[in-house]
C-alpha cells in the first residue's frame, strides 16, 4: 500500500509540477514577443532566427519557473488530498503525513539537481541567443601595449596580442618573491602561441632567478610558463556578461576584479544566486506541504491565489536582499540566501503545527 501511495503522490505532484514548468516558459516567451516583434522586424532579423534565439532562451525560463512550479504542485497536491479527506483515510491506516508525503522531499532534491544543472547550461544557451541576435560578439582582435595582473602573484607586460592565431608578441612575465624561500621570477620571450590543451609556449627568451644574493640566467627556445593560465579572450579584455558566464567563470571574473581593486558585490550575489535559487525548489516543497494541509477551505481559485503570493513575496524578498547586496548593506554571499532561510524557518513552525 505504501508504494501505491508514494506513486500517486509522486504522480500528482509531477503531473502539476511539468504542466507549469512547461506553461509558463511559454507565458514569457508570448509576452517577450509582444514586446519585442516589432523591435526584431525593424532590426531585419528573421522569423526563424527569432524562434530560434527563444529555442535558446528556453533553460532560462524552465530555470526560472522550477520554485515556483514547486509551490504550485505542492500546494494542490497536498490540498486536494486534504479536501478529499486522502490524508485522513492514510492517518487512519497508520500512515503519518511526512510519511505519506515522503516522496515530495525526495522530488525536491532530484529536481534542486536539476536546477543546478540548468544554472550551468543557462549561460552557454544565453550567449548563443545573444550572438544569434546580434547583440554580442568578438569585436576585438588585437590589443596593444597593456599590462595585465593574473593569478599567483604574477603580472604580464604584453606588446601585442592577436586573438587571429592566438599571439603573442613581446611578453614579459615577472613575479615578485620572497627570497630565499621564494624566488623571484623574471621572463622575457619574443613571441608566445596559445593552444586549448597546452596552454601557452613562450619562444626564444630568457629566465631569470633571484634567490636572495644569487642570481641564475637562462637562455630559451621553448618554454611552458604553467602559471601562465589566463586565455586569449581574457587578455583581450572581453569579458562575458554575468549572464553569460557560469560558476566557475564568475568566479574568475571576480577574483581578477578584486585583484585590480574592483568591488564587485552585485557579480557576487549574483553568484551566490546560482545556488541558491535552484535550492530554493526543495526548500519550497518543504514550506508549501504543512501549509497547504493548514486548511481545508477552497479549492482550485485558493490554491492559485495562495500561490501567487506566496511566489510575489519571496520575489520581492529576493529583489530587495539582492539591491541590498549591491550597496554593502547585506554581505552578498548572504542575501540570496535570505529568502530561502525565511522560508525554511517558516516551514519548520508549519511542520511543528501538523497533527501527524
Amino acid at each position: 500500500m505504501i508504494r501505491t501511495l508514494d506513486r500517486y503522490v509522486a504522480f500528482s505532484f509531477l503531473r502539476l509540477f511539468l504542466l507549469f514548468a512547461i506553461a509558463a516558459p511559454l507565458l514569457f516567451i508570448l509576452g517577450d514577443l509582444t514586446d519585442n516583434l516589432a523591435r526584431y522586424i525593424d532590426r531585419g532579423i528573421s522569423l526563424g532566427r527569432v524562434g530560434l534565439s527563444y529555442v535558446y532562451q528556453l533553460p532560462l525560463y524552465i530555470y526560472y519557473s522550477f520554485p515556483i512550479a514547486s509551490l504550485i504542485g505542492t500546494i494542490f497536491t497536498v490540498n486536494n488530498m486534504t479536501r478529499h479527506s486522502e490524508l485522513s483515510a492514510a492517518k487512519a491506516g497508520g500512515v503519518s503525513f511526512w510519511r505519506l508525503l515522503a516522496p515530495l522531499p525526495v522530488l525536491g532534491i532530484i529536481l534542486t539537481i536539476v536546477a543546478l544543472g540548468l544554472s550551468e547550461l543557462v549561460p552557454i544557451t544565453t550567449r548563443a541567443r545573444s550572438q544569434l541576435l546580434g547583440g554580442r560578439g568578438p569585436s576585438n582582435v588585437a590589443r596593444t601595449e597593456f599590462v595585465y595582473r593574473g593569478t599567483n602573484g604574477y603580472s604580464f607586460a604584453i606588446r601585442r596580442i592577436d586573438l587571429e592565431g592566438a599571439r603573442i608578441t613581446g611578453l614579459v612575465m615577472e613575479r615578485e618573491g620572497n627570497e630565499p624561500e621564494v624566488p623571484s621570477i623574471y621572463v622575457k620571450g619574443q613571441e608566445a602561441v596559445y593552444d586549448s590543451v597546452k596552454g601557452w609556449t613562450v619562444f626564444r627568451g630568457q629566465l631569470r632567478m633571484l634567490l636572495g644574493e644569487e642570481e641564475r640566467l637562462f637562455d630559451f627556445s621553448e618554454l611552458h610558463p604553467t602559471r601562465f593560465r589566463e586565455t586569449p579572450e581574457k587578455l583581450l579584455a572581453q569579458p562575458k556578461e554575468p549572464e553569460e558566464m557560469r560558476y566557475a567563470e564568475l568566479g574568475e571574473f571576480i577574483e581578477v576584479l578584486q585583484r585590480s581593486g574592483g568591488n564587485p558585490l552585485e557579480l557576487m550575489a549574483d553568484r551566490a544566486e546560482k545556488i541558491a535559487l535552484p535550492v530554493a525548489t526543495l526548500i519550497i516543497i518543504l514550506f508549501g506541504a504543512p501549509l497547504a494541509n493548514s486548511t481545508q477551505r477552497g479549492g482550485a481559485a485558493y490554491g492559485i491565489g495562495i500561490s501567487l503570493g506566496i511566489t510575489i513575496v519571496y520575489m520581492m524578498l529576493f529583489r530587495i536582499c539582492h539591491a541590498a547586496a549591491a550597496t554593502g548593506t547585506i554581505p552578498p554571499n548572504l542575501a540570496p540566501w535570505l529568502p530561502n532561510i525565511l522560508i525554511f524557518l517558516a516551514a519548520v513552525v508549519l511542520t511543528l503545527r501538523v497533527k501527524t
